[in-house]
């Protein structure tokens, strides 16, 4: 399996490319900005990306959706209810004094337990609302690993101040879907270093009370 990181856009956001070694399908996952910093690295590894995935809809995970569609030919995926976000990024980002594009609309919508495939690389949708209604984490079947988007951080979890956030919803999110996983499952956030489910599940102030 290919597993890069690429951190784009002042908010430092994880963006990840996956492929399969053996067909060079590939995957893009939250392309947030930087589009051509994600581009040239998907080149270099000779992937044909089929995929772009939204782990929510927020304007830093999105912001480059656009132009890698456009390079790529790529469908794009989001939860239905982190659609209303796409369309807004821009105005939501000025707000912040940050400058980024709108996204298209999805291609597809994921659903909670769906799995999605790109040659022998298989992810698992694991919808997890809180940070964001549709928010979603992806688990990479066999491989041991999931990424989190803004749900589970390092000793952290996702912002709950925002406008259709619910902290209650994400702790609950947390523990029924990530929680449940093996210890070793190693965790990658939409911001920050990589952690394990046992981490957090030990330390993380925000799950051991």
């Amino acid at each position: 399996m290919i597993f890069e990181t690429v951190v784009v856009g002042p908010l430092g956001v994880n963006c990840f490319i996956l492929g399969c070694e053996q067909s060079r399908e590939g995957v893009i996952v939250d392309p947030g900005a930087e589009s051509g910093r994600i581009l040239e690295r998907v080149g270099e590894l000779g992937l044909k990306v089929g995929m772009v995935i939204n782990t929510h809809g927020h304007f830093d995970h999105v912001g480059g959706n656009r132009k890698v569609l456009e390079a790529t030919g790529a469908k794009l995926l989001v939860h239905r209810d982190d659609v209303h976000f796409l369309g807004r990024a821009a105005d939501v980002a000025a707000m912040y004094g940050l400058d980024t594009e709108n996204s298209p609309g999805p291609d597809m919508l994921l659903e909670d337990g769906m799995t999605l495939s790109a040659g022998s690389l298989t992810l698992r949708v694991l919808h997890t609302p809180g940070h964001t209604p549709g928010g979603c984490c992806l688990l990479l079947e066999g491989e041991g690993k999931v990424l989190t988007g803004d749900t589970l951080f390092e000793e952290s979890v996702g912002r709950t101040d925002f406008p259709g956030s619910s902290h209650e919803a994400l702790i609950t999110s947390i523990r029924e879907k990530l929680l449940t996983l093996p210890d070793e499952t190693e965790v990658y956030p939409g911001h920050g270093p990589a952690t394990s489910i046992g981490r957090e599940r030990r330390y993380n102030p925000y799950l051991t009370d």
